[in-house]
């Protein structure tokens, strides 16, 4: 009848209420103070490793890539390890959520990275920003910022799903691993950002913006690149289906498998599902 739909229209949440739900809340306040926390503590520790030491009278010689690759990870993994109950621990802004709490993470994420930066500043001037390698046009070091941050945001989607019932292990320790992988690897390409938070801090402290778009955006590419394809990769899991055990500890296991698989009326589970939160670290 006209009424009652009348009264269903004004009972149905607006989408700004939707989209908007759960920002308000102590938890969610919570969790955006431990992002900005998180990343401080992960850009001053990783940062103050590349400080040169260096007499002036000496030429300064570039810093230790066992110790930045090092440090940064362990860092990273340190972080996790602490802040992962209260936020997830992104220190990234790439992830998956809502678009308004997207905001309100990627904002304190930066200006955490921005404070981490400032202070190293104040102690050991100057702060050293991310130099693309003079052999390497533009476009290069897109890519390889791409591809490192391809690789472990692709980690951290895929050791942080609750729903796989064949993880073991320390999730922060293999973020850890695959942020040394990437240094490792890229730390003489293009200074090895992989997170456009910890490269927007000393960008902004120093104001060198010269590699802005291969440190920003190669980061930014990455991390949906790896959203993607991981996630085309669990529909081609799931449509391939599960083959039939042959025991019944097989049956078993596979029917808590199939339920912890399936997203509509998946079984509740008390785990926090990591995938749905946690941006990367790093």
């Amino acid at each position: 009848c006209p009424p009652c739909s009348s009264l269903s229209r004004r009972r149905s949440p607006s989408r700004a209420s939707v989209a908007f739900k759960g920002i308000w809340t102590k938890s969610f306040r919570r969790a955006v103070s431990g992002e900005f926390l998180a990343t401080l503590i992960c850009v001053l520790l990783g940062l103050g490793s590349t400080v040169d030491w260096a007499s002036g009278t000496e030429k300064p010689s570039p810093a230790d890539l066992v110790l930045v690759s090092l440090c940064f990870s362990l860092g990273v993994a340190t972080v996790v390890q602490c802040f992962l109950p209260f936020s997830s621990c992104h220190i990234n802004p790439v992830g998956k959520l809502s678009l308004a709490k997207a905001l309100f993470y990627v904002t304190a994420q930066c200006l955490g990275a921005i404070a981490a930066a400032g202070l190293l500043y104040l102690l050991t001037r100057p702060v050293r920003c991310l130099h693309v390698n003079l052999d390497i046009s533009v476009g290069h070091a897109l890519l390889v910022e791409l591809l490192i941050t391809f690789e472990l945001l692709f980690t951290v989607t895929a050791t942080c799903n609750a729903k796989r019932a064949d993880l073991t292990g320390s999730a922060s320790l293999a973020i850890g691993l695959a942020v040394v992988i990437g240094h490792l690897f890229a730390i003489r390409y293009t200074g090895a950002g992989m997170n456009p938070a910890r490269s927007f801090g000393p960008l902004t402290n120093a104001a060198c913006f010269t590699s802005t778009p291969d440190v920003l955006g190669g980061p930014i590419l990455g991390g949906i690149l790896a959203a993607a394809v991981y996630q085309c990769l669990r529909k081609v899991q799931r449509g391939g289906g599960l083959q039939p055990p042959t025991s019944w500890r097989g049956r078993r296991h596979l029917r808590q498998a199939w339920f912890l698989e399936i997203d509509r009326g998946e079984k509740k589970e008390p785990l926090q599902e990591l995938s749905a939160d946690v941006l990367s670290s790093v």
